[in-house]
């Protein structure tokens, strides 16, 4: 199975500029080549917004930024993850969404770990999901939340094989998130995926790429540098059966995740965060 990680500089708080980026991106992909999936950066669509912008620059789910997108997903047949500000209500998420080739959106993942910048901002998520795509479980996380290694159990508790990232992640932390999705694919046994911003954004901030595909032995497949690219993956799947064949460290773990999965209405599953309540004496 072949993927497009399109490692993109996009600009901040244009909706127009880099949706009609994502819509070309979407138009070069290959797939009478055989690619099923093209993987955006963490906001692609607004790129990372303010306290002052965003309420200017969030979208519901069916606003016309997400909406193009799907259109375009739909008319080259092809699977998009795509992240942005998505507005719900007064409440503002960052959220990646899994567009199918027809379109619909299989998955949608609010951002659960709020970087520093994210706070005050955005709602953190409070749910991990996976759902059922081309055969494979999958489920995504968003930037930050790789870091942390029960995120990624999380989503391979509900039986995940790939987990998609979209990042957003800054200089000079670009070599931490390579590192943390190794980590992640060979501890849950499954493919990681994971595309960054390339180029500068606000507050002089610089992106460094560094987008991968990574096997569920931790083994690096396909690695971009710093530049803009739209570079081509193989998910040999039979990598995710030999690193399974012997062993299941989900199976072997001896700590418990402390979540009980959801069955969906729509196929897809669930693990619920609950609220820590403080004790009062």
């Amino acid at each position: 199975m072949h993927a497009e990680l399109a490692q993109l500089a996009l600009v901040d708080g244009d909706i127009e500029h880099n949706t009609h980026k994502v819509v070309e991106t979407i138009g070069r992909a290959d797939v009478a080549g055989g690619t099923k999936l093209v993987v955006f950066p963490e906001a692609t669509v607004s790129g990372f917004p303010t306290r002052d912008s965003i309420a200017d620059v969030a979208q519901s789910m069916d606003g016309p930024a997400l909406t193009t997108v799907r259109d375009a997903a739909r008319r080259a047949g092809v699977s998009v993850a795509v992240g942005l500000a998505e507005r719900e209500g007064s409440r503002f998420y960052n959220t990646t969404v899994l567009i199918d080739d027809q379109g619909e959106i299989a998955l949608r993942y609010r951002k659960t770990h709020l970087w520093a910048s994210d706070v005050g901002v955005f709602t953190p998520g409070d749910r991990f999901e996976t759902c059922r795509w081309n055969g494979l479980t999958v489920g995504l996380l968003i930037c930050y939340d790789i870091e942390f290694p029960e995120t990624a159990r999380a989503i391979a508790a509900l039986d995940a094989d790939l987990v998609i990232v979209t990042n957003g992640n800054m200089d000079p932390f670009g070599p931490v998130h390579r590192r943390a999705i190794m980590a992640r694919a060979m501890e849950n046994q499954m493919f990681a995926l994971m595309v960054n911003r390339c180029g500068s954004g606000d507050d002089n901030l610089t992106f460094p790429g560094e987008s991968a595909l990574v096997d569920p032995f931790g083994e690096i497949v396909t690695a971009a540098g710093a530049e803009e690219t739209l570079m081509s993956a193989h998910i040999d799947l039979k990598r995710l059966e030999a690193s399974r064949e012997h062993y299941r460290y989900l199976n072997d773990s001896r700590v418990p995740l402390g979540l009980t999965p959801v069955d969906n209405a729509n196929g897809s599953r669930a693990l619920v965060i609950e609220e820590r309540r403080r004790r009062i004496d």
